[in-house]
């Protein structure tokens, strides 16, 4: 493992920013810290980056600890949420400040800039101060300063919080393939799951001090291994009581059950491809329907419990208030400790659509 931490506690007073953290990250992986505000991301990532020091345990980088080096010392790049750019510096100025640091000639540094303005796709606006740039190209500025000095391992807290929706879908893109294209170990803070789903080669779940979950972002998805994390990933519906819906027994010990929209299936009686599964099927009524730009989030209330189910947009409109029947393939049990996931044993062996 190139980054490990072992058995890492820190404590702000009474408060318990991180609790027993062990994890390691292999050389060249992209991985996210995934959490709610104030579950501890940004605490490890702080501690890595030196800009906070563990109380016990050690943090090791290429198989070095480095609980007392300094952050200067520990070669690695750090991409704030803010930028933090040099507002009278231009965009070559800001990426060689490190460089200039670090006292290197300047024919080195001419040439390591122009490399990165180049790979970070900013050719032409060298000479342009970061009022003159979009947030999207400030961002891009910010990786650039990161990388000039050749770090180690890169660091990134919440890397696009501070740029639009449209602009935020573009760089997660542009991050991932960048960062295989330099090779280098990166670690990045975020709590929107979307995100750390779509740039993340393996994402840490972080939840009140400590790590709920480590995996690639499907196995994180499809087999959570806590109720936090059955409950923070993806849009669902919290259930009691799921032993009323068809094909499901509750078990014993799990008295709580999540549904998922992708979960659901709601049609209408005279739907050709669902007919032979009506005799399956639950009644409904659409409580409420969200436009969400490329589909519908349709509300349901089925057996007394509220579900969610996403409609494509080519399908035929609904109104409130309309009677469905509704499909449930499946669902997550939980307690404290544990879920687990169930299969609707009546639909077991059938050819459904959409399941």
């Amino acid at each position: 493992m190139y980054v490990e931490l072992k058995n890492v506690n820190k404590k702000f007073g009474t408060h318990e920013a991180s609790h027993d953290i062990c994890f390691g990250i292999e050389k060249g992986k992209l991985v996210a810290l995934l959490g709610p505000s104030g579950s501890g991301k940004t605490t490890i990532l702080r501690m890595i980056a030196g800009l906070e020091s563990p109380d016990s345990g050690d943090i090791i980088i290429d198989g070095k600890v480095v609980n007392d080096v300094p952050a200067s010392r520990r070669g690695i790049g750090f991409v704030f949420q803010s930028y933090a750019l040099f507002r009278y510096m231009t965009v070559f100025d800001n990426i060689a400040f490190g460089l200039q640091v670090q006292k290197k000639d300047k024919k080195y540094i001419r040439e390591r800039v122009m490399e990165l303005i180049r790979l970070t796709g900013l050719d032409g606006m060298e000479k342009r101060y970061p009022n003159q740039l979009s947030g999207g190209q400030r961002q891009r500025v910010a990786f650039a300063r990161a990388l000039a000095p050749s770090p180690s391992l890169l660091l990134l807290d919440e890397p696009f919080a501070a740029v639009d929706a449209k602009v935020r879908h573009e760089l997660r893109s542009w991050l991932k393939n960048m960062i295989r294209q330099v090779g280098i170990t990166s670690i990045f803070v975020t709590h929107d799951q979307d995100e750390a789903v779509e740039v993340a080669d393996e994402i840490i779940v972080t939840n009140l001090g400590r790590i709920e979950q480590i995996g690639s972002p499907v196995e994180i998805y499809q087999h959570p291994a806590t109720p936090f994390v059955a409950q923070f990933i993806g849009n669902s519906a919290v259930v009691e009581d799921y032993g009323r819906f068809r094909g499901f027994r509750e078990v014993e010990g799990l008295p709580h059950a999540i549904v998922r929209p992708e979960y659901v299936e709601a049609f209408k009686q005279d739907n050709e491809k669902y007919r032979d599964l009506i005799d399956y099927a639950e009644e409904g009524t659409v409580e409420d329907i969200a436009f969400r730009g490329s589909y519908l989030e349709v509300k349901l209330n089925v057996c007394g419990a509220t579900l969610t189910t996403n409609r494509s947009l080519e399908r035929r409109e609904l109104q409130k208030g309309e009677k469905m029947y509704v499909l449930l393939y499946r669902l997550y049990v939980f307690d404290h400790d544990r879920a687990q996931l169930l299969e609707n044993e009546e639909l077991k062996g059938l050819e459904i659509v959409g399941g």
